[in-house]
């Protein structure tokens, strides 16, 4: 069964084309890549705020996984960080694919991306039954409030083992390399596992 999958991505990379590589591979494969693609485009940030977080909350809602496309950007983009805790507060499955080394509409490759899951963690209450959305900046981690006006969530979606700290999020979701780890035939396989 196909999974409805989510894109997280700068805009930058669309224009330069390379997300577009990896969010529009299943039209060579005669959509047989076993996903739909749910993204939102970035324009719609001609709306106002609200309006956007609904369009993405909407987009993600539908979706059972959330693939974060990491340019050389992407890290630090405040809609994707949006996208990635909006992820993991509706329960979705999360990772992300390296997409510098794939050429742009000019043929060009660009040395990888800072990885957005080493930026942004969570942290735990003192007996881990739940947890605060935090974003690291200027050498130390800050709690992030974007996603209703309450800090602390419930935990239902991370190990109990990390009782009291911050933990960056690269510890728990997987990041590929469209090119180095063949992405193109390997990406079904990806939201699989």
């Amino acid at each position: 069964m196909s999974k409805r999958v989510f894109f997280s991505f700068h805009y930058q990379d669309v224009i330069d084309f390379r997300a577009n590589v990896v969010r529009n591979h299943r039209v060579t494969k005669d959509n047989q890549a076993g996903y739909f693609d749910a993204s939102v485009w970035e324009t719609a940030k001609r709306t106002s705020k609200i309006a956007l977080k609904k369009l993405i909350n909407n987009a993600i809602y539908n979706t059972s996984t959330t693939c974060v496309l990491i340019g050389s950007g992407t890290y630090e983009r405040e809609w994707v960080r949006y996208e990635i805790f909006r992820s993991i507060y509706r329960g979705s499955k999360i990772f992300g694919i390296h997409i510098n080394k794939v050429k742009d509409k000019y043929q060009r490759t660009k040395k990888v991306g800072l990885n957005p899951f080493d930026y942004l963690g969570v942290y735990f209450n003192n007996d881990a039954t739940k947890f605060a959305f935090t974003e690291y900046k200027n050498g130390s981690w800050y709690y992030w409030e974007e996603i209703n006006s309450t800090r602390w969530f419930k935990n239902t979606y991370f190990s109990k083992s990390e009782a009291g700290k911050n933990i960056s999020l690269s510890k728990y979701f997987r990041v590929y390399d469209w090119i180095d780890d063949n992405g193109y035939n390997n990406f079904s396989k990806w939201i699989e596992s």
